[in-house]
């Protein structure tokens, strides 16, 4: 398991910087269309499809939503605003799974529901590479999160007694929540001295940072709570040893979306 991890990551590391980085305007709208229509495929046997024929369907629709909305820029915002309050309502969900099963609306609902995951996620990358200093803002976003799977897994292991959400994910404990936004505020820190931030706007940046990093967490249980009721372990089985590519971004679905929102509403861009 360790060595298939290990090659994978080998051409998938290069692959996703080339991509996130490297890529320009339509090149990068493909990229993440594509990213975010493999997750759709997989997403496509949560919500209950079965087929081949079905799941590509479902991922073609996913894909042709976010190029569409994507060319809609009176829409953005009012999108995002959208992701956010479904983010806020996953979060209900998420504490009462899983007697929130029966309100999700069945199979169609979680259809639905996969469209309100995916697409605002797309959309929020898309935003933020158009932004000024648009790669160095995708970079501290990953940072934000990568820091907070990180320090989660750390002081999880160390003191993690106290289980976060057991009905949805029993690995995941209150410690590793704590620990892994400590270490996402202290990278924050770093991004604003980096950024060379006024100090009068620190503190935002860090109350900023750590609303980024809440969601991120909650978009991780989120999809966590989906495969549990189909009751699978990993979305597929694209990236071998690692899982699909929704095990990959789950924590990205909720948080680029609330980042680039923010980022918008408070006017805080790079010049």
């Amino acid at each position: 398991m360790l060595k298939q991890r290990i090659i994978t990551a080998l051409w998938l590391v290069p692959l996703a910087l080339f991509g996130f980085f490297q890529l320009e305007g339509y090149a990068f709208l493909a990229f993440i269309t594509v990213i975010v229509g493999l997750a759709g495929w997989e997403w496509a046997r949560l919500a209950g499809y079965h087929t081949q024929g079905q799941c590509v369907a479902y991922a073609v629709l996913v894909a042709f939503t976010l190029v569409l909305l994507s060319n809609l820029s009176a829409l953005l915002l009012p999108l995002l605003y959208l992701a956010a309050v479904w983010w806020l309502l996953a979060i209900v969900m998420v504490i009462t799974f899983p007697r929130s099963i029966g309100f999700w609306g069945g199979n169609l609902g979680k259809r639905f529901m996969g469209l309100l995951i995916l697409v605002p996620a797309g959309l929020g990358l898309l935003v933020l590479k158009t932004l000024p200093q648009g790669n160095k803002l995708i970079l501290s976003l990953m940072l934000l999160v990568w820091g907070a799977d990180i320090g989660a897994y750390f002081f999880g292991r160390a003191f993690g007694k106290r289980k976060l959400a057991p009905r949805v994910s029993p690995g995941k404990s209150w410690a590793g929540l704590f620990g892994g936004l400590l270490t996402s505020l202290c990278i924050a820190t770093g991004l604003a001295v980096y950024f060379q931030v006024a100090a009068s706007q620190f503190a935002f940046v860090l109350l900023g940072a750590a609303v980024v990093v809440l969601f991120s967490v909650v978009g991780d249980l989120t999809e966590s709570m989906f495969k549990r009721q189909v009751g699978i372990k990993d979305s597929s089985q694209l990236l071998p040893g690692h899982g699909g590519v929704l095990d990959r971004i789950d924590s990205l679905t909720a948080a680029a979306p609330i980042f680039a929102l923010l980022l918008l509403l408070t006017g805080w861009i790079l010049s």
